[in-house]
């Protein structure tokens, strides 16, 4: 099952509606322009993970929270997946629980993936456990290279990017801890 985009935008809407934020002070507090938020609520645009991070730390709301439905069970094999142009395809596994602080995702890098990200919120953390092939990791600017069995942790709340240099695909376990309630 894709990541339906009406639904993305429905959530946007929702978040923002919640706060009483205008799309203008959406955009002021991710770094997102307003026209690219319109396009999004709007479902006329696919946004990247990295645009989706960017909102969802603007708005102070996990990810999942634009890919999960409400009150959705949540069951890996039926989660929606959502492919941005980056090549990186984000399932959700389990979305946020504000009991537990975390969310947690299957990430799929095929040849060639190259995701960077902005800062998330302050104290935000990752976890990533590599499943499958071989990825990179860019933290301080310094690329590592984690292979299947590694795992690693660090403070999302600093510029870092993924990718796969490699001929085989990725796959990688995402934990992300808010130390927040959004």
């Amino acid at each position: 099952m894709e990541a339906d985009l009406t639904a993305i935008g429905r959530h946007l809407k929702k978040h923002r509606n919640e706060r009483g934020w205008s799309l203008d002070r959406v955009a002021r507090e991710s770094g997102v322009s307003k026209a690219m938020l319109g396009q999004i609520e709007r479902g006329e645009s696919t946004p990247t993970v990295s645009t989706l991070w960017k909102i969802a730390s603007g708005l102070r709301v996990p990810l999942s929270g634009f890919l999960v439905a409400e009150g959705a069970l949540q069951r890996p094999t039926m989660a929606p997946r959502h492919h941005d142009a980056s090549g990186m395809i984000v399932t959700p596994l389990f979305a946020f629980d504000p009991a537990l602080g975390f969310e947690m995702f299957l990430i799929e890098m095929p040849q060639g993936t190259l995701s960077e990200s902005t800062p998330h919120a302050a104290g935000v953390v990752e976890h990533l456990i590599v499943l499958e092939g071989v990825m990179e990791l860019r933290l301080s600017g310094d690329w590592q290279t984690l292979s299947a069995g590694d795992a690693v942790r660090f403070p999302a709340d600093q510029p870092h990017a993924y990718r796969n240099q490699s001929r085989a695909p990725a796959r990688i376990h995402d934990l992300i801890h808010y130390p927040f309630n959004p």
